[in-house]
């Protein structure tokens, strides 16, 4: 418990103390160009997060694809809320378990 709230309260602390000079670091082109690497870095890691243990795991039949393939268009093409994908892929994941397909 400790360790979990030092974990969180030291980027609460690095936030707190980088807000004050936010707007004269964000001008700056060194600082942009940073930002953009750490955030290709972080695209990478939700990236690889996404398929080792999810993917790989949670994907087994075409079912399954055609399920997370419609979530992924219900969610970029169609812009529901994600709270509607959730429970659309709930249901239909009960009847891929249900079903013979």
């Amino acid at each position: 418990m400790v360790a979990k709230l030092l974990r969180t309260d030291t980027g609460v602390l690095i936030l707190l103390g980088a807000l004050p000079f936010w707007d004269s670091l964000r001008k700056r082109v060194a600082a942009q160009a940073a930002m953009r690497g750490v955030n290709a870095a972080v695209v990478g890691l939700l990236g690889a997060a996404l398929y080792n243990p999810l993917w790989t795991s949670s994907v087994k039949a075409p079912g399954d694809f055609g399920l997370a393939l419609s979530g992924f268009i219900l969610l970029t093409v169609w812009r529901l809320p994600a709270l509607v994908v959730v429970i659309a892929s709930a249901l239909g994941g009960v009847a891929l378990a249900f079903g013979n397909w």
